[in-house]
């Protein structure tokens, strides 16, 4: 039996994955900023059930919404104890973007998605594609609108970036894959001694 992993652990984990995953294959070239800039709110959630980690994204929703970009431009909730198949969280994520339409946070925050067993619609669980939105843990990104609008704005084509991700990490393999999460581990070990 595996003990489960212990906050820290969680946080150290997934920062490694943004810096080496996200930022380091450019997978979005909008992550850099907030994540130099320190404006990346990293938490996780010990819900052990669907409604504990509503009550946890309401709560890291209001957060964001009450704080300035300049203090919090993104929220990563992992969330390591509750939905660990890939089939349930996907199913969670009505419950996320109602949460937002309750608070009235529509057109102001959005929810994304990321999973360790993430799969897009209409692919095979092992297509490489789908490593672009695997996080070492199940983690729901809270992002403000107006930041995706600039950012869009100035980057042009967001269909590109699909692409280019596709094509990275069909360059990567699974084996390189397999070897990026391996020292996103070791990164954490590091961090955390």
């Amino acid at each position: 039996m595996t003990m489960p992993p212990v906050p820290d652990r969680c946080i150290a984990e997934t920062r490694a994955w943004v810096e080496r995953a996200v930022i380091g294959l450019q997978l979005c070239p909008f992550a850099r900023g907030p994540q130099v800039q320190g404006l990346v709110r990293y938490v996780t959630s010990a819900a052990a059930t669907a409604d504990a980690l509503r009550d946890d994204l309401v709560s890291e929703l209001q957060r964001l919404a009450a704080s300035a970009p300049g203090e919090i431009e993104t929220t990563l909730l992992i969330h390591p104890e509750i939905l660990q198949d890939f089939h349930e969280y996907n199913d969670f994520l009505t419950v996320a973007e109602d949460a937002v339409e309750a608070l009235g946070l529509e057109g102001v925050l959005q929810v994304a998605s990321f999973h360790p067993r993430y799969q897009f619609a209409g692919t095979e669980v092992d297509d490489p594609g789908n490593a672009s939105n695997r996080s070492p843990f199940p983690t729901l990104h809270l992002l403000r609108e107006e930041s995706i609008e600039r950012a869009i704005a100035a980057y042009g084509d967001t269909d590109a970036i699909f692409e280019a991700n596709i094509e990275t990490l069909e360059r990567l393999g699974p084996e390189g894959w397999a070897a990026l999460q391996r020292l996103c581990r070791e990164d954490a070990d590091a961090a955390l001694e």
